[in-house]
């Protein structure tokens, strides 16, 4: 019988990130959960960008983590020799992971803004109003909010008119599920100057407001924008 000598002993080939599950590679990995679902190495690998012969993105960042007690405070103070050390880490990659860990650290330091709280129909009209005032045709906006009214975002919707086929209400509810807003305001300008609601604009509201019901999200207005002055429909009664 023959004896296997230590050069002999099978060694199967390392697969390449590329050649992974596409659901366990990093970058298709967070756009399909979030970045929360990563681990340190796999987010560090992707800033990276890729590995060496024998080696994965995953595998060198591993092993650096490993080298600072995967304390990723540790790793913000490694400097720029010190991470071209590892095999696969030129100065490109070096540089790269110094200055993710940089904007970590400004992160830290920065106070996040005060979200405005938009609970009545002055808030909003205020929050619209920069945006339209200048306008001559008419626009739409979508309002989302959270459940204590704040401002989560605003999202020009149409341009140049809105009826029922300028403003989708699926693309509506798709802003508001995607951004988990549970309150919602429309808002839309009148270059004429005239706050009366049209037709279409009761038509729109009436549209929208079955739609936030059976996706239980609260309609909290429709505001007309029209120069130095607004229409809210919940103020007259109207949603």
């Amino acid at each position: 019988m023959t004896e296997w000598g230590v050069s002999e002993i099978y060694e199967p080939e390392r697969l390449t990130i590329t050649q992974w599950n596409e659901e366990d590679r990093p970058r298709e990995k967070l756009m399909r959960l979030g970045g929360e679902a990563l681990t340190d190495a796999e987010l560090l690998a992707i800033i990276i960008g890729g590995g060496v012969v024998g080696k994965t993105a995953v595998d060198i960042t591993k092993q650096i983590l490993k080298d600072c007690d995967n304390n990723l405070a540790i790793l913000s103070k490694r400097t720029l020799e010190q991470l071209m050390s590892y095999h696969g880490i030129g100065e490109a990659k070096a540089i790269s992971i110094m200055a993710v860990a940089e904007l970590g650290r400004r992160r830290e330091l920065t106070k996040m803004p005060e979200r405005k709280k938009l609970d009545n129909s002055k808030a909003l009209y205020d929050e619209l109003w920069p945006r339209m005032r200048d306008l001559d045709v008419e626009e739409a906006y979508l309002v989302l909010m959270n459940q204590a009214y704040k401002h989560i975002d605003t999202i020009r919707l149409s341009h140049g008119g809105i009826t029922e086929t300028a403003v989708d209400v699926r693309v509506i509810m798709k802003h508001a599920i995607q951004q988990n807003a549970t309150i919602i305001a429309i808002a839309h300008n009148h270059p004429s100057g005239n706050t009366r609601p049209s037709r279409d604009d009761e038509m729109l509201t009436k549209r929208v407001a079955e739609a936030c019901r059976t996706m239980r999200i609260f309609f909290a207005d429709h505001i007309i924008v029209t120069d130095g002055d607004y229409y809210s429909f919940r103020d007259n009664g109207k949603i």
